[in-house]
């Protein structure tokens, strides 16, 4: 099929208003624009169907693993279970904290002295890593947040001066002639906000999940700390 005639088809009749169209017929930075933020808009749906199934996923280990936890079972016998898994959360604190227990008393260290700090602090290191895991893709989220409507009405400012360009040179201001290309302008400011509305919506929720989970993880890192340091002071008493 000739190159030109495929073209007249998939544009449609001229002045004609289906997103297909008004894409079709807009100016090639128009296109990059809408294609741009396409593209943003199913990379921050990605995120945030990834983020949904990873923090209930996290939640409910959580849940598991508290209830295990706190049902009086040895921690040794949980640590055997829990490190030969990929711990993250409050398994991988735990993990993280138990390894250093073990490390100091299989060293055969005879003062404990310095071990809950060692402790504290791999704890604390764990946790940062576990919050930057949670937090992993939400800067994208942000980004396209607050860029997607100005590159959007970069692509309308773009397409309106187009238009005006046209009707300057066919010297004819009739609405048929003006309408459809203030429309494909408008399109990517549409597009932009599309795609920066659920960015910034889920942004935002998942900031807060975020938190939460943080704050649960800390709590449960100081009730860890404060157990092991009792049994350091119960041993160095001994």
């Amino acid at each position: 099929m000739n190159p030109e005639v495929l073209e007249t088809a998939l544009a449609g009749p001229a002045g004609s208003f289906s997103l297909f169209a008004l894409f079709w017929q807009a100016h090639i930075v128009v296109k990059l624009v809408i294609v741009g933020l396409v593209v943003a808009s199913i990379w921050c749906w990605a995120i945030i169907v990834d983020k949904l199934l990873l923090y209930a996923r996290t939640r409910r280990q959580m849940n598991q693993f508290e209830t295990v936890f706190w049902s009086g079972q040895s921690l040794e016998q949980l640590y055997q279970q829990v490190s030969v898994r990929d711990s993250h959360g409050l398994p991988a604190l735990f993990v993280a904290a138990m390894r250093e227990w073990k490390r100091t008393y299989e060293s055969g260290v005879r003062s404990l002295h310095g071990l809950g700090s060692r402790i504290d602090r791999v704890m604390d290191v764990t946790l940062a890593r576990e919050v930057d895991r949670l937090e992993r893709g939400l800067l994208v989220l942000a980004t396209v947040g607050s860029a997607a409507p100005f590159i959007g009405l970069f692509g309308t400012v773009w397409g309106i001066m187009s238009s005006f360009q046209a009707i300057a040179a066919s010297k004819n201001t009739n609405l048929s002639v003006v309408a459809p290309g203030i429309a494909e302008a408008l399109l990517a400011t549409a597009l932009g906000l599309l795609a920066a509305i659920p960015a910034v919506m889920f942004y935002n929720k998942f900031s807060s999940q975020v938190s939460r989970l943080a704050t649960r993880m800390e709590g449960f890192s100081d009730e860890f700390a404060a157990i092991l340091s009792r049994q350091i002071d119960e041993r160095n008493a001994a």
